[in-house]
């Protein structure tokens, strides 16, 4: 999703957040200890985090590029007010919401200080994607500030030291409507993908990528599903690619959804494919490392 002020929209993942003037955020405590990373039953990764203080449980967001509080739990922190915005999501609609600054956000032995977050109702999206309330989305702040692995099938997320060598292939990030991308083959043409571990769906592919490729018109099956975040659902075309390259790693078969939004990636891998890897990123760096691990399930 984009957060953007009121004259002016983008658009981008579940939770991006745009800002001409951000200041650099900073980092105390960093720690190597292990913390649970927590998987739904619908593929949304959780985290304990706090906000000013205060407990709750996050939706952990990479393509976030700021953190969102709904609209309530902000109102409980005494965070209300600040700059109005026009939100897009991966839904149908735009909402209204507000940026707030000074908030002290703290995950997996990080503390961030006068952050900048998003404020808006995630009543909708907590009720379709968790079933239950959604608080907050911890966005990609713990990215910039730290080297992080993720092991999605361990459950176990940390933070790492910077200077040890990862394990894995290196795929260098490259930022695109302020979502960190990662190089893919799709069905041998190269293309750009969003690295988004809120994406618990199907991988979505690009609207624009995939007429360009004729994948939508080579008499392959189409069928159709709901989906969307923020925003409210949407219904999107599903196709079955032959292949999906990742990091040297060969996904046959793959059903993905089509992204008709306006800035759609030319891809986006989601938890589905990533959780076949152990997962180093080092936004700072400008890389993420990907190291293959044996899983039972599907890409699907």
């Amino acid at each position: 999703m984009t957060l953007v002020p009121r004259h002016s929209l983008l658009a981008g993942s579940l939770a991006t957040l745009m800002l001409a003037s951000m200041p650099a955020p900073g980092a105390d405590g960093e720690s190597s200890a292990l913390f649970p990373l927590r998987m739904t039953e619908g593929s949304r990764l959780l985290v304990d985090a706090r906000v000013n203080g205060r407990a709750v449980e996050a939706l952990l967001d990479s393509a976030a590029e700021a953190s969102l509080l709904d609209t309530e739990f902000a109102r409980e922190l005494g965070l209300l007010g600040g700059k109005d915005v026009t939100a897009r999501g991966s839904g149908e609609t735009t909402m209204k919401a507000s940026l707030v600054s000074g908030v002290t956000l703290e995950a997996l032995g990080l503390t961030l200080r006068d952050q900048t977050v998003g404020v808006l109702s995630l009543s909708d999206v907590g009720q379709r994607l968790l079933g239950r309330p959604l608080p907050f989305v911890l966005g990609r702040e713990v990215f910039d500030n730290a080297r992080l692995e993720i092991d999605i099938e361990g459950k176990t997320i940390r933070v790492v030291d910077p200077a040890a060598q990862p394990r894995g292939v290196r795929l260098g990030l490259d930022s695109s409507h302020g979502v960190e991308t990662i190089p893919v083959l799709i069905e041998g043409r190269p293309a750009r993908a969003a690295f988004d571990v809120a994406n618990g769906s199907k991988p979505l592919l690009g609207s624009r990528f995939a007429e360009e490729a004729r994948l939508l018109s080579d008499g392959r099956a189409v069928t159709s599903e709901l989906g969307g975040g923020i925003g409210g659902e949407t219904k999107r075309q599903v196709i079955t690619l032959a292949s999906l390259e990742l990091a040297g790693k060969k996904f046959t078969d793959v059903p993905v959804a089509v992204d008709r939004s306006e800035h759609a990636h030319e891809f986006n891998v989601g938890i589905s494919l990533l959780r076949h890897f152990i997962i180093t990123t080092d936004y700072k760096q400008r890389a993420v490392w990907l190291a293959p691990r044996k899983i039972i399930q599907s890409p699907r």
